[in-house]
C-alpha cells in the first residue's frame, strides 16, 4: 500500500517536471521563431524603404525585446513549477 502511493506521487512529480521541460522547450521554440519572423519582416520592410531604416529597426529591437521578456517570464514559471513539487 505504501509502496504503491510512493509510486504514484514519484510518477506525478516526474510528469510535472517532464511537462515543464517540455514547456519550456516549446517557449524557447517559440520565442526563436517569433523574432526570426520580425527580423525577416524588418529586413524586408527596411529593403522595400531604406529611408525609414531608424524607425524599423528601433520598433524591431522594442518589440524583440518584449517577445523576449515574455518568454523569460515562461521559463521561470516553468522552471517554479519544477521545483515546487
Amino acid at each position: 500500500m505504501l509502496l504503491s502511493l510512493l509510486l504514484q506521487v514519484a510518477n506525478s512529480v516526474g510528469l510535472a517536471v517532464m511537462g515543464a521541460g517540455i514547456g519550456a522547450g516549446l517557449v524557447a521554440l517559440g520565442v526563436g521563431l517569433g523574432i526570426g519572423r520580425i527580423g525577416g519582416s524588418a529586413m524586408e520592410a527596411i529593403g522595400r524603404q531604406p529611408e525609414a531604416s531608424g524607425k524599423i529597426q528601433t520598433a524591431m529591437l522594442i518589440v524583440a525585446a518584449l517577445i523576449e521578456g515574455l518568454g523569460l517570464f515562461a521559463v521561470v514559471v516553468c522552471l517554479l513549477i519544477s521545483f515546487n513539487l
